[in-house]
């Protein structure tokens, strides 16, 4: 493993990254983070009918891309609308979302964003309720009654 060469960001890069500057903000205000081998970004709104070579033309002007993972469908064989691009470096992928979001790719619009993301500060729970599934109440109290059985078991002598 230690002969293996890889493929590293320059260091103000990753500072950058780390920091929330506005190359590593999403459409939605998020911050992108980096996956183990590169930038993913995902492209949505794609075409059922487009193939690889359509996605290497449109995308492979912003950068040599590493990766391309398209998801068909199992019944039709055909694209299930969305498409992960990995590219190496983030200004590569930055420069795809924002050439190619909103622009037509066979006819239809696709839209593109980073595809792992970091929620933005103070906003990642706001308006659900507290721990536990569901939303409920915070952790520490139950939140829902306890089933009718659990309560008459214990006291039937079983242990």
């Amino acid at each position: 493993m230690a002969d293996a060469e890889m493929d590293i960001d320059q260091p103000d890069a990753g500072a950058d990254a780390k920091n929330g500057s506005a190359d590593t903000r999403t459409n939605a205000g998020a911050t992108a983070v980096r996956s183990v081998e590169g930038w993913i970004i995902v492209v949505t709104g794609v075409h059922e009918e487009a193939s690889e070579e359509d996605l290497h033309e449109r995308f492979g002007d912003y950068g040599e891309i590493k990766n391309l993972h398209m998801n068909l469908d199992r019944r039709s064989g055909y694209v299930k609308g969305y498409v992960l691009i990995e590219y190496s470096t983030l200004g590569e992928a930055r420069a795809a979302i924002d050439g190619a979001n909103g622009t037509k790719l066979l006819d239809q619009t696709v839209s593109v964003d980073f595809a792992f993301v970091r929620p933005p500060p103070g906003g990642g729970q706001k308006g659900r309720g507290g721990g536990g599934r569901g939303g409920g109440p915070p952790k520490g109290g139950r939140g829902r009654s306890k089933s009718p059985g659990a309560h008459e078991e214990k006291e039937g002598g079983r242990d």
